[in-house]
Order: structure tokens, then sequence, then C-alpha cells
């Protein structure tokens, strides 16, 4: 997977997992041709730290993106509700955020502990500001959802 990574155009890190090359993979050579749109589901587990495993494949987690137009149009996946498999996942962000990936999640001590009190089956999804732009009639720039994180030029 290195090296297909690197023969597409990525530029994967030496340490990046499987996971992680077959994201790279995929942004380089199956995104930007899926212009109709489309539901993609259950990606790696590694590339999606706070959603649930898969019971049919726990290799993949519970996940659906919209993809359209070569570009993610919004998300949604079942919530991890196990403190133990979530600690590992976020050692596991911990380890990447100490090798210089900037994208991985920091340990949450507080959700770890509030998940051991428990938490029921939870689910969620995410529209993107691209989606929320071709509804409004907008320019991308004026959907920004949060604009104090906004880039000023």
């Amino acid at each position: 997977l290195f090296a297909r990574a690197k023969e597409v155009g990525a530029e994967p890190r030496k340490n990046d997992g499987r996971g992680r090359l077959i994201d790279l993979i995929y942004k380089k050579t199956v995104r930007p041709n899926l212009l109709q749109p489309c539901f993609l589901i259950n990606p790696p587990v590694e590339i999606e730290p706070l959603a649930k495993r898969s019971e049919k494949d726990p290799r993949v987690v519970e996940r659906l993106q919209i993809v359209a137009c070569g570009t993610e149009l919004g998300k949604g996946f079942s919530e991890l509700n196990d403190p133990i498999d979530q600690r590992a996942r976020f050692e596991e962000q911990q380890r990447l955020r100490d090798e210089g990936d900037k994208e991985a999640q920091f340990m949450d001590e507080d959700f770890l502990n509030a998940l051991e009190y428990g938490m029921p089956p939870t689910a969620g999804f995410g529209m993107s500001e691209r989606l929320f732009a071709v509804l409004v009639d907008r320019p991308i720039r004026e959907c920004v959802f949060f604009p104090l994180m906004r880039k000023k030029s």
C-alpha cells in the first residue's frame, strides 16, 4: 500500500498504517472521480477514531460519507461507546500526533471518564459547508459555520 500511495502521487509517512494508506490512495484516485452523488460506507477503523466498529467486520467502522463532484458533502457515524476501545484508539492517535500527524485526535480523559459511566447507542450526521453553500446558493466563504475559525484573507 505504501508503494501504491507514492505511485499515485500521495505523500505517505513511513509509519502510516493500513487505514491511512487506503485513505490517501482513495483521496488521490477515487474521490476526484465521484461526480454523481454517492454514499461511501464502512472505512477502515484507523481513520475514524470516534466511530463504532462494525459487528460484521471489526476492521471497519459504521460510517457513511456523502460525496459528489469529487468532494465530501457530509458524513455520519455510530458513536463509539466502549471506553476500552476508545482509550486504545486515543492512544494510537496520540502516537500518530507524536509522530507529526496534526490531524490526529487528542487524548480526552474527560470523555473517557464519561464513557465509563455508560453511553447509550448514539449516532450523528454532519453537513459540510460545501453542501450548505449549494443549498443556500451562497459562496462557500459566506458559509463557514464557525467564522472565528475562518481565514481572514
